[in-house]
């Protein structure tokens, strides 16, 4: 500090009343303030200025590594879109053939219990003709008897249609039952591949993600270090001695004041000449 307060203390080294120094510091602190092109072009020649430089552009690739790092995952993100299609295609064709066999199981169920209902119920009229003929063999006339016979006949042949009915649709059911049995196997086997299929590729992106951000962790700190590396040779003592040598006004301070007698001043022929100004020593 010595030698900045020597080199800029003044201008002409003889004139006391001289602020040419103390205005260029002045001035200069004016110029950073404001960001001028004065203390930019001095900026570009400290090691600070080179420490900024480092800064921004170690920052800038910061950015582009992100910019990077957002493509990627967009990238990731479109496979993954492409994986859920895909396996939504797949599930769907799954989903449709078995949404045809339930379709038709319970059409054919429905239909089964329908040929049940209708052949108890053929049975009861059976049981009940049968009933009534032998309630009634004595006490009704041969003509009513020969119709109780007749009704008889038709609850028997009713019975029996309904009967053969009832059979081939509890056949048919079963065979739409095996097939629906085989078709849920063949799905829920489907199924189970696609989920290990999802629960795979999900853990593999997932893996494939935080490793991206990982190495983007890495690579960020090795350009922060860079930033570290370039303030590590910033300066402070070179700074200020570049400033100091590109402002000085120079090495000498003013000489001191003497006191003039006028008297003497007059009797003297030689004026008084002031004493030659001394270097400041640091």
């Amino acid at each position: 500090m010595l030698e900045l307060t020597a080199k800029l203390l003044g201008g002409d080294s003889t004139d006391l009343t001289s602020t040419v120094g103390y205005d260029s510091i002045i001035q200069h602190l004016n110029d950073g303030r404001k960001n001028c092109k004065e203390f930019e072009d001095f900026l570009k020649e400290s090691t600070l200025k080179r420490s900024l430089d480092v800064f921004k552009q170690q920052i800038d690739n910061v950015g582009q590594g992100h910019i990077q790092l957002a493509q990627i995952l967009r990238e990731e993100a479109k496979k993954m879109e492409d994986f859920r299609e895909k396996q939504k295609l797949h599930r769907k064709k799954i989903e449709l053939i078995m949404e045809a066999i339930h379709k038709n199981r319970n059409l054919q169920y429905k239909k089964t219990m329908e040929a049940k209902r209708l052949y108890e119920q053929r049975c009861r009229d059976k049981d009940e003709a049968e009933q009534a003929v032998h309630r009634n063999a004595n006490l009704v006339t041969q003509k009513q008897q020969e119709k109780l016979f007749l009704k008889l006949a038709q609850t028997k042949s009713a019975l029996e249609d309904s009967d053969r009915s009832y059979q081939q649709s509890v056949t048919t059911l079963e065979k739409i039952r095996e097939e629906w049995q085989k078709e849920h196997i063949k799905a829920c086997e489907f199924f189970e591949t696609q989920e290990c299929e999802r629960i795979n590729y999900f853990r593999n992106a997932l893996w494939l993600h935080v490793n991206q951000l990982s190495q983007d962790c890495v690579q960020n700190d090795e350009k922060y270090e860079e930033i570290r590396k370039s303030l590590e040779l910033c300066s402070i003592e070179k700074d200020i001695d570049f400033f100091v040598n590109l402002r000085k006004t120079g090495s000498l301070a003013p000489a001191p004041v003497v006191y003039e007698n006028y008297y003497n001043t007059q009797r003297n022929a030689t004026p008084v000449r002031s004493p030659v100004p001394v270097p400041i020593s640091r």
